[in-house]
Protein backbone atom coordinates (compact mmCIF):
# COMPACT_ATOMS: atom_id res chain seq x y z
CA UNK A 1 0.00 0.00 0.00
CA UNK A 2 3.13 2.44 -0.29
CA UNK A 3 6.27 3.01 -1.95
CA UNK A 4 9.26 5.12 -1.84
CA UNK A 5 11.03 6.93 -4.81
CA UNK A 6 14.10 9.04 -3.86
CA UNK A 7 17.82 10.65 -5.79
CA UNK A 8 18.43 13.49 -7.91
CA UNK A 9 16.56 15.65 -10.49
CA UNK A 10 17.03 18.67 -12.43
CA UNK A 11 14.74 21.31 -12.75
CA UNK A 12 14.87 23.64 -16.01
CA UNK A 13 13.52 27.07 -15.42
CA UNK A 14 11.45 28.14 -18.82
CA UNK A 15 11.39 31.71 -17.27
CA UNK A 16 15.40 32.32 -17.22
CA UNK A 17 16.97 29.14 -18.64
CA UNK A 18 18.81 28.05 -15.31
CA UNK A 19 19.17 24.18 -14.68
CA UNK A 20 19.06 23.21 -10.91
CA UNK A 21 20.02 20.13 -8.84
CA UNK A 22 17.89 19.06 -6.55
CA UNK A 23 17.85 15.84 -4.20
CA UNK A 24 14.30 13.81 -3.87
CA UNK A 25 12.31 11.66 -1.38
CA UNK A 26 8.87 10.48 -2.54
CA UNK A 27 6.61 7.90 -0.38
CA UNK A 28 3.49 7.37 -2.18
CA UNK A 29 0.84 5.68 -0.59
CA UNK A 30 -2.30 4.71 -2.60
CA UNK A 31 -5.67 6.03 -1.67
CA UNK A 32 -9.09 6.03 -3.44
CA UNK A 33 -6.94 3.06 -5.86
CA UNK A 34 -5.01 6.29 -7.22
CA UNK A 35 -1.06 6.49 -6.03
CA UNK A 36 -0.56 10.00 -4.06
CA UNK A 37 1.99 11.67 -2.52
CA UNK A 38 1.89 11.14 0.81
CA UNK A 39 5.52 12.95 1.57
CA UNK A 40 8.02 14.82 -0.27
CA UNK A 41 11.19 15.91 0.54
CA UNK A 42 13.14 18.19 -1.61
CA UNK A 43 17.28 19.35 -0.73
CA UNK A 44 19.59 21.41 -3.04
CA UNK A 45 22.82 19.24 -3.97
CA UNK A 46 24.98 20.82 -0.91
CA UNK A 47 28.12 20.63 -2.98
CA UNK A 48 26.23 23.44 -4.64
CA UNK A 49 25.52 25.75 -1.97
CA UNK A 50 27.07 29.06 -2.32
CA UNK A 51 30.04 28.62 0.09
CA UNK A 52 31.09 32.01 -0.58
CA UNK A 53 33.69 33.52 -2.95
CA UNK A 54 37.32 32.17 -1.71
CA UNK A 55 39.72 35.27 -1.25
CA UNK A 56 43.34 35.14 0.21
CA UNK A 57 44.57 37.85 2.75
CA UNK A 58 47.01 39.17 0.18
CA UNK A 59 44.24 39.62 -2.44
CA UNK A 60 41.98 41.38 0.13
CA UNK A 61 45.06 43.54 0.32
CA UNK A 62 45.51 43.49 -3.35
CA UNK A 63 41.76 45.41 -3.27
CA UNK A 64 43.22 48.48 -1.93
CA UNK A 65 45.49 48.91 -5.01
CA UNK A 66 41.91 48.52 -7.23
CA UNK A 67 40.59 52.01 -5.30
CA UNK A 68 44.41 53.29 -5.47
CA UNK A 69 43.93 52.66 -9.30
CA UNK A 70 41.11 54.37 -9.36
CA UNK A 71 42.18 57.58 -7.44
CA UNK A 72 45.62 58.11 -10.33
CA UNK A 73 42.67 58.60 -13.07
CA UNK A 74 41.85 62.02 -11.19
CA UNK A 75 38.23 60.91 -12.02
CA UNK A 76 35.29 60.62 -9.31
CA UNK A 77 33.10 58.41 -11.36
CA UNK A 78 35.54 55.75 -11.45
CA UNK A 79 36.37 55.89 -8.02
CA UNK A 80 32.66 55.96 -6.41
CA UNK A 81 32.28 53.00 -8.59
CA UNK A 82 34.51 51.34 -6.40
CA UNK A 83 31.98 50.93 -3.72
CA UNK A 84 29.02 48.92 -3.46
CA UNK A 85 25.21 49.69 -4.26
CA UNK A 86 24.94 50.65 -0.82
CA UNK A 87 28.53 51.45 0.17
CA UNK A 88 29.25 53.93 3.33
CA UNK A 89 31.96 56.26 3.41
CA UNK A 90 33.41 58.01 6.31
CA UNK A 91 35.68 60.15 4.83
CA UNK A 92 38.75 61.76 6.44
CA UNK A 93 38.25 65.51 5.60
CA UNK A 94 34.19 66.22 5.36
CA UNK A 95 31.91 65.68 8.41
CA UNK A 96 29.64 63.91 6.49
CA UNK A 97 28.59 60.56 5.78
CA UNK A 98 28.24 59.84 1.92
CA UNK A 99 25.77 56.61 1.34
CA UNK A 100 25.19 56.78 -2.21
CA UNK A 101 27.04 56.49 -5.57
CA UNK A 102 26.03 60.63 -5.75
CA UNK A 103 27.16 62.03 -2.39
CA UNK A 104 30.49 59.27 -2.67
CA UNK A 105 31.44 61.13 -5.84
CA UNK A 106 30.78 64.85 -4.39
CA UNK A 107 33.53 63.85 -2.18
CA UNK A 108 36.30 63.04 -4.32
CA UNK A 109 35.63 66.06 -6.64
CA UNK A 110 37.70 68.04 -4.14
CA UNK A 111 39.54 65.31 -3.28
CA UNK A 112 41.48 64.34 -6.15
CA UNK A 113 42.30 67.96 -6.83
CA UNK A 114 44.81 67.02 -4.38
CA UNK A 115 46.29 63.88 -6.48
CA UNK A 116 46.16 61.95 -4.00
CA UNK A 117 48.21 58.31 -4.23
CA UNK A 118 48.24 55.89 -1.20
CA UNK A 119 50.02 53.42 0.56
CA UNK A 120 49.17 50.64 3.11
CA UNK A 121 51.74 50.74 6.07
CA UNK A 122 49.82 48.52 8.26
CA UNK A 123 47.34 46.25 7.40
CA UNK A 124 44.97 43.61 9.18
CA UNK A 125 42.50 41.05 7.38
CA UNK A 126 39.35 39.10 8.39
CA UNK A 127 38.20 36.92 5.56
CA UNK A 128 34.34 35.95 6.36
CA UNK A 129 31.42 34.45 3.62
CA UNK A 130 31.11 37.00 0.45
CA UNK A 131 32.91 39.91 2.75
CA UNK A 132 36.25 40.73 4.04
CA UNK A 133 37.66 43.48 6.04
CA UNK A 134 41.19 45.01 5.78
CA UNK A 135 41.70 47.72 8.78
CA UNK A 136 44.90 49.65 9.52
CA UNK A 137 47.22 52.61 8.51
CA UNK A 138 48.10 54.13 5.21
CA UNK A 139 49.91 57.76 3.83
CA UNK A 140 49.22 59.41 1.11
CA UNK A 141 51.39 61.89 -0.73
CA UNK A 142 49.63 64.70 -2.12
CA UNK A 143 50.50 65.43 -5.70
CA UNK A 144 49.34 68.94 -5.85
CA UNK A 145 51.21 69.79 -3.30
CA UNK A 146 54.14 66.62 -2.04
CA UNK A 147 52.50 66.74 1.10
CA UNK A 148 52.33 63.65 2.77
CA UNK A 149 49.34 62.50 5.46
CA UNK A 150 49.42 59.35 7.54
CA UNK A 151 45.70 58.13 8.91
CA UNK A 152 43.51 55.41 10.02
CA UNK A 153 41.73 53.13 7.37
CA UNK A 154 38.88 50.31 7.82
CA UNK A 155 37.80 49.07 4.18
CA UNK A 156 34.48 46.36 4.16
CA UNK A 157 34.26 44.76 1.20
CA UNK A 158 31.54 42.61 -0.31
CA UNK A 159 31.45 40.24 -3.45
CA UNK A 160 28.89 42.28 -5.53
CA UNK A 161 27.79 41.35 -9.34
CA UNK A 162 30.92 39.58 -9.75
CA UNK A 163 33.55 41.63 -8.15
CA UNK A 164 34.85 42.80 -5.07
CA UNK A 165 33.62 46.44 -4.18
CA UNK A 166 33.74 48.11 -0.94
CA UNK A 167 31.03 48.01 1.58
CA UNK A 168 32.42 50.66 4.12
CA UNK A 169 35.34 52.37 4.01
CA UNK A 170 36.08 54.82 7.37
CA UNK A 171 39.25 57.04 7.45
CA UNK A 172 40.55 58.92 9.94
CA UNK A 173 43.21 61.62 10.99
CA UNK A 174 46.05 60.09 13.23
CA UNK A 175 45.06 61.30 16.70
CA UNK A 176 49.12 61.30 18.13
CA UNK A 177 50.23 64.10 15.70
CA UNK A 178 47.12 66.69 16.84
CA UNK A 179 49.01 66.99 20.53
CA UNK A 180 50.95 69.52 21.26
CA UNK A 181 54.58 69.22 19.57
CA UNK A 182 57.37 68.81 22.27
CA UNK A 183 60.07 71.94 22.23
CA UNK A 184 63.56 71.93 23.80
CA UNK A 185 64.34 74.90 25.97
CA UNK A 186 67.35 75.41 23.04
CA UNK A 187 64.62 75.46 20.63
CA UNK A 188 62.64 77.93 22.63
CA UNK A 189 65.65 80.24 23.11
CA UNK A 190 66.30 79.89 19.01
CA UNK A 191 62.48 81.81 18.63
CA UNK A 192 63.45 84.64 19.55
CA UNK A 193 65.65 84.87 16.17
CA UNK A 194 62.73 84.31 14.28
CA UNK A 195 61.39 87.43 15.94
CA UNK A 196 64.86 88.92 15.35
CA UNK A 197 65.34 88.33 11.99
CA UNK A 198 61.65 89.57 11.07
CA UNK A 199 62.44 93.18 12.56
CA UNK A 200 65.59 92.76 10.44
CA UNK A 201 63.41 93.14 7.36
CA UNK A 202 62.14 96.73 8.42
CA UNK A 203 58.82 95.27 7.35
CA UNK A 204 56.29 96.07 10.32
CA UNK A 205 53.93 93.01 8.75
CA UNK A 206 56.69 90.66 8.77
CA UNK A 207 57.34 91.41 12.22
CA UNK A 208 53.32 91.49 12.71
CA UNK A 209 52.98 87.67 11.48
CA UNK A 210 55.33 86.14 13.74
CA UNK A 211 52.38 87.48 16.81
CA UNK A 212 49.59 84.40 17.34
CA UNK A 213 46.15 85.19 16.57
CA UNK A 214 45.36 86.08 20.37
CA UNK A 215 48.37 87.59 20.76
CA UNK A 216 49.28 90.17 23.63
CA UNK A 217 52.07 92.78 23.42
CA UNK A 218 53.24 95.15 25.95
CA UNK A 219 55.82 97.35 23.98
CA UNK A 220 58.81 98.83 25.63
CA UNK A 221 58.44 102.15 24.72
CA UNK A 222 54.19 102.81 24.56
CA UNK A 223 51.79 102.46 27.67
CA UNK A 224 49.09 101.18 25.38
CA UNK A 225 48.64 97.09 25.38
CA UNK A 226 49.00 95.70 21.88
CA UNK A 227 45.86 93.18 21.55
Amino acid sequence: GWATDMGIYEFTMGATGDKVKARYTYNYVQEDGVWKIQHHHSSVMPEAVDMGKPITPDEVRGLFHLWNDALATLDPTKVAARYAEKGVLLPTVSDNARTDFHSIREYFVNFLQLKPQGEILESHVTIGNNWCQDAGIYEFTMGATGKKVKGRYSFVYVFEDGEWKISHHHSSVMPEPTMPQAITEEEVRNLFQLWNSALATEDADVVASRYSKNAVLLPTVSDVPRT
